[in-house]
């Protein structure tokens, strides 16, 4: 799916009317209000599902919707469920183990223009 900032100018997203898509085994991805400035994403996890340690120059806030994951940000390891959060600076290395299938709501400043173009997963 390749869409541009431009594209999503409107001030309501109904997510039934955005595309959920797979970026790696077992993790599925639905990029919902976006601008330049800000994204946010909600990310599926399937038990035992790895979002592998990475970094970007983005801020992000994850807040787990549902589910448990062990998160490791920074060197250090958090184990997290429903109603809880973490945040990682930029160029922090991240990653997540699914421990209890369930859902990220992943916010990023700016927004992942990598991910509009359909690149990278991380």
């Amino acid at each position: 799916m390749s869409v541009t900032m431009d594209e999503c100018s409107s001030s309501a997203v109904r997510a039934s009317d955005v595309p959920i898509e797979d970026v790696g085994p077992g993790i599925k991805r639905q990029m919902l209000g976006y601008g330049p400035g800000i994204m946010i994403c909600r990310v599926w996890f399937e038990k035992d599902a790895i979002g592998d340690v990475h970094s970007h120059f983005h801020s992000q806030s994850s807040y787990v919707e549902s589910g448990r994951f062990m998160v490791h940000v920074d060197g250090k390891d958090f184990e997290l469920g429903a109603g809880d959060c973490f945040y990682v600076a930029p160029h922090q290395d991240h990653g997540a183990v699914c421990l209890e299938a369930g859902v990220l709501l992943d916010t990023f400043s700016p927004a992942r223009e990598d991910f509009l173009d359909a690149g990278d997963p991380s």
